[in-house]
């Protein structure tokens, strides 16, 4: 029979390992941490002229595109939602100037296709300034 009391050791927790973990996520936070300096650069920012800009004098080209998808050019309906009839009402009304801004009035209720096929008969006949109409709803606060 054995009377000797039992050895009884202490538990322990090897903290080395758990410090070597942390120590590195700490350096791998500080390296990888975005410094910013915008506060340090400096900037000269261009101006612009005080001279009005000189208007063309030409009537504004307005295509509006209505809920059911069909086509209005300069408020004036067309036969039909085709793109070659949008195209031939579009160089009727602005025969030779292609330099002159495009506004483009969408229903929120038309069609993706519609929207894009306006866009591309213009881009098709050459119109680079392309300007979205577009209306503040009274029920929405701006920021």
């Amino acid at each position: 029979m054995n009377l000797k009391p039992r050895r009884h050791e202490e538990p322990e927790i090897n903290m080395v390992s758990l410090i070597d973990v942390v120590l590195m996520l700490v350096i791998f936070f500080m390296l990888s941490a975005n410094f910013s300096g915008e506060g340090r650069l400096r900037i000269r920012l261009p101006q612009a002229s005080s001279v009005p800009i000189e208007r063309s004098t030409d009537a504004p080209l307005i295509v509006t595109v209505t809920a059911g998808g069909s086509y209005l050019v300069n408020h004036r309906e067309l036969v039909n939602a085709s793109p070659d009839t949008l195209r031939r009402a579009i160089e009727q009304v602005a025969p030779a100037r292609r330099d002159v801004p495009v506004s483009l009035r969408a229903d929120g209720r038309a069609t993706h296709q519609s929207v894009v096929t306006a866009m591309d008969v213009l881009g098709q006949l050459g119109f680079s300034q392309l300007n979205f109409i577009t209306t503040h709803d009274a029920g929405e606060q701006s920021p």
